[in-house]
């Protein structure tokens, strides 16, 4: 296509003759995870009397790894769609190769080595998804042009709903400058937010990307708005939530549940035929039925047959974004670590939540700090002993209560920063570095470990990828973690997903599966790896789980963390991976609710079914003591005294239950 434009253009005649006709135009998008500048989108324009050309070169690289595609769409001059082709990779673990041609009402579909045919009955627009960014502006103006439907059907499968948003005024070069809000569902899961300017060329997308990540596209000229609108979407996304006539966030002054089951989590004990009442959002009164007295006028909940538990905490979220929140919810996840976001977003996530503006659970901020350098996330860097204080300090200032130390950190600033947090009463956790072991981590000062894997690291292992457990080695590296305090999230979740064969029937890891969004439904069916390889792998990750087991055995402090997967559903999924190593359903269940507390100091306020605790509960139709997968069956959440039906939540955010 290239050398077709350079010819034309050296056409003395055909440029004379057909210049209107052929007028070029070209354009930047540049590309930011967490808040990060990582690559940019190049597009190029090319007209015809009959035919619009768009190309776009797409590039970024995510901590080291190249992710480049082209694409190529053809349009009438009413952006009618007549060809889409897209190639090259869409994320680090995934490629895109999709060909799509229109004509007479007919589309013609091919997805990598698969074929089809589509009639073509109402509005339809070739996407990919996320990107490219020129992609989106042209869905947009189509919708526009089309008299603005309610939905659009996409190719290869799917179908938006564009909405507009409103309208921000922010300054640029000391000017104002209107630009036009609009939401789009569909493309991911959830909403993602674009901003055009009045001609209605993109500005700005703030969105998700292949991997659950934070994806953001800004016009070159305007990149110093993107922390500002970063900021916005939070607000915004977390409004579309309290605006539903379906989910109510006002508090009932008097709660009274009665007729369930209460599991104390601290004593293991039961409570049947238990009442909890409830006021102003605090635990008053905990007992059996007839001992404890219920006021005139209290919102009654019938829990019957059923079991009362402390909601449950998520130790190793990253809230991505909104709809997070009332996942979160639904699954009984009442309170989650964040661990490491964009600063600017997290800040105005737990805001709007905090302030009732929003539907999520309580979140503790844990703020990450990278290194600089070829492999970095984020833009809160530091290199330096200066770097490292002023950015510690600054979290701190903003409400963290820790510190995530990041994978290319230098080892000498691990110190530094670890010094600096427990001087102003932060803990500190996180990867272990590049070039460090765990034992070097804490022995710098950090308090707790995310991952498995850095455990795993510092032990014994056979020639198929084993842990030897007999070994000294082995037996030294756990006796260490246990003898620093140190508290390990293992985040299992993620490893059974990372070494799954894509050929296994992903419902026995998430029987929900099926009722999932069908844009995370894409995303997740294909992480795994092929048969032969996730069998190579097998050892390892029983090696993973059996560390859990020998963790908990020895008296280590675990906490339950998932480090995203199945929105919400992924808390449960942790719990099960650990019965299947080998704890009972009870200390599964204290990981993700008393120890989670007491490890962040909340203890006292939280994390069990007490007299002047936060009113933090989750009503489960079954027995997870016995069958630690009842755990799911989540039928009232309470949190803070504010009561949510986990139905209406999963529908707030696309799920079908």
């Amino acid at each position: 296509m290239k050398r077709y434009l350079f010819s034309i253009l050296l056409s003395g005649l055909f440029f004379t003759a057909y210049a209107q006709n052929n007028a070029a135009d070209s354009g930047t998008f540049l590309i930011h995870k967490f808040a990060q500048h990582i690559g940019k989108e190049t597009y190029h324009i090319s007209k015809s009397v009959d035919v619009i050309t768009y190309t776009a070169d797409f590039k970024f690289v995510d901590r080291g790894s190249p992710v480049p595609f082209k694409a190529e769409l053809k349009v009438t001059p009413k952006l009618d769609p007549l060809e889409f082709n897209i190639k090259g990779r869409f994320s680090r673990f995934s490629t895109i190769n999709d060909k799509i041609s229109i004509a007479n009402g007919q589309a013609h579909v091919q997805v990598d080595d698969s074929a089809h045919d589509v009639k073509i009955t109402a509005a339809t627009f070739p996407v990919a998804g996320y990107a490219p960014v020129i992609g989106q502006q042209l869905l947009l103006q189509y919708w526009k042009k089309h008299h603005e439907p309610a939905n659009i059907h996409t190719l290869p499968v799917g179908s938006v709903q564009i909405r507009r948003d409103g309208s921000d005024t922010l300054t640029y070069n000391d000017q104002p400058l209107i630009l036009e809000r609009y939401t789009i569902g569909g493309l991911i899961w959830g909403n993602e937010f674009v901003w055009t300017d009045k001609q209605g060329e993109v500005i700005c997308i703030i969105t998700n990307d292949a991997e659950f990540d934070k994806f953001e596209a800004v016009r070159e000229a305007y990149e110093s708005l993107l922390p500002k609108l970063i900021g916005k979407t939070a607000t915004y996304s977390m409004r579309l939530f309290t605006k539903s006539a379906s989910v109510s966030d006002k508090a009932d002054k008097v709660i009274a549940i009665k007729g369930g089951t209460v599991y104390d989590v601290v004593n293991e004990k039961t409570i049947s035929d238990a009442v909890v009442l409830i006021e102003n959002g605090i635990i008053k009164k905990v007992g059996k039925s007839g001992e404890v007295s219920i006021p005139a006028g209290a919102k009654i909940i019938d829990a019957t047959g059923k079991m009362i538990f402390p909601g449950l905490w998520d130790m190793h979220a990253h809230f991505e974004q909104a709809e997070w929140g009332p996942a979160y919810l639904a699954a009984g996840v009442t309170t989650v670590r964040d661990c490491g976001n964009e600063f600017d977003f997290i800040n105005a996530i737990k805001e709007a939540i905090d302030g009732g503006k929003g539907i999520g659970p309580l979140i503790l901020k844990a703020g990450i700090i990278d290194g600089k350098g070829n492999y970095s996330l984020g833009i809160i860097q530091a290199d330096t002993k200066e770097e490292a204080i002023k950015e510690v300090d600054r979290y701190k200032d903003n409400g963290f209560v820790q510190i995530k130390i990041y994978s290319s950190i230098k080892p000498a600033i691990v110190k530094v920063i670890c010094d600096e947090a427990h001087k102003l009463g932060l803990t500190v956790t996180g990867h272990i570095p590049n070039g460090m072991t765990l034992i070097a981590g804490v022995d710098s000062g950090m308090d707790m470990v995310n991952h498995v894997q850095y455990v795993y690291s510092i032990m014994k292992r056979n020639k198929d990828r084993s842990i030897d457990f007999n070994d000294s080695t082995s037996i030294a590296a756990i006796r260490f973690i246990k003898d620093h305090h140190v508290v390990i999230d293992p985040t299992l979740g993620v490893f059974e997903m990372s070494f799954r064969s894509t050929k296994d029937d992903i419902t026995a890891i998430e029987p929900a599966f099926n009722t999932l969004p069908l844009s995370l439904q894409a995303l997740l069916i294909n992480f795994g790896m092929p048969p032969a390889q996730s069998e190579e792998y097998r050892p390892l990750y029983q090696s993973m789980v059996a560390i859990v087991k020998k963790l908990h055995d020895a008296g280590v402090t675990i906490v339950a963390g998932t480090d995203q997967g199945f929105p919400g559903f992924s808390v449960p999924r942790e719990l099960e991976l650990y019965v299947q190593a080998g704890l009972t359903p009870a200390d599964a269940i204290q990981t993700a609710t008393i120890i989670p507390a007491r490890v962040m100091k909340l203890d006292k306020v939280t994390g069990s079914i007490e007299e002047g605790k936060q009113a933090d509960l989750v009503i489960i139709d079954g027995d997870p003591l016995k069958n630690i997968r009842d755990i799911r069956n989540v039928t009232t959440v309470i949190k803070a005294g504010h009561i949510y039906e986990p139905m209406k939540l999963h529908q707030l955010v696309g799920f079908s239950k």
